[in-house]
């Protein structure tokens, strides 16, 4: 796992302890907790609900003394968030957020309709995973999983979500 933005840019650079890229997102005590994270978060179908989605992750990782997933975490939000309030404008979006077993979970519900035609699905799913490109190039450099599926009856829409190990 990369220790820096920097380091996973670049393969050759040296690590240099960095200055916390966050100091002023320490409003609650650092404390590690034996259920670890779970945040859980509704948010308007609107891409300018990403900064919401980045502020709540940010927060909820130092409190919980989860600060090197602060980078990935981060850019995992605001693009899930940001390409799911595209595909359902208008509609709420959830977020979750759960650390468990030595790795983060993020997950991102859009209430986006299945289509009844099977060419609109595979166009739609496709315009979908081509927006995640870079989300697909962070979780990847990082050894996580990514995946976009149906969510489960009795919900519709569809559920993004990634895995961040530690």
């Amino acid at each position: 796992m990369p220790q820096s933005p920097r380091a996973a840019l670049c393969p050759v650079a040296t690590e240099e302890p960095a200055p916390d890229p966050y100091p002023y997102a320490t409003p609650y005590p650092r404390r590690r907790s034996e259920r670890g994270l779970a945040l859980s978060l509704t948010l308007p179908g609107d891409p300018r609900s990403a900064a919401i989605g980045r502020d709540a992750i940010t927060a909820s990782l130092h409190a919980y003394a989860l600060t090197p997933y602060i980078w990935p975490a981060v850019l995992v939000v605001s693009e899930l968030v940001g390409v799911t309030s595209t595909m359902t404008p208008g509609q709420e979006l959830y977020v979750s957020a759960r650390q468990r077993d030595n790795a983060l979970r993020i997950v991102v519900w859009d209430q986006h309709p299945r289509h009844s035609d099977p060419d609109a699905v595979t166009l739609c799913e496709a315009r979908r995973r081509r927006a995640l490109w870079l989300l697909a190039a962070v979780v990847d450099d990082w050894g996580g999983e990514w995946d976009v599926c149906d969510a489960m009856p009795p919900h519709a829409g569809t559920k993004s979500w990634v895995v961040l190990p530690r």
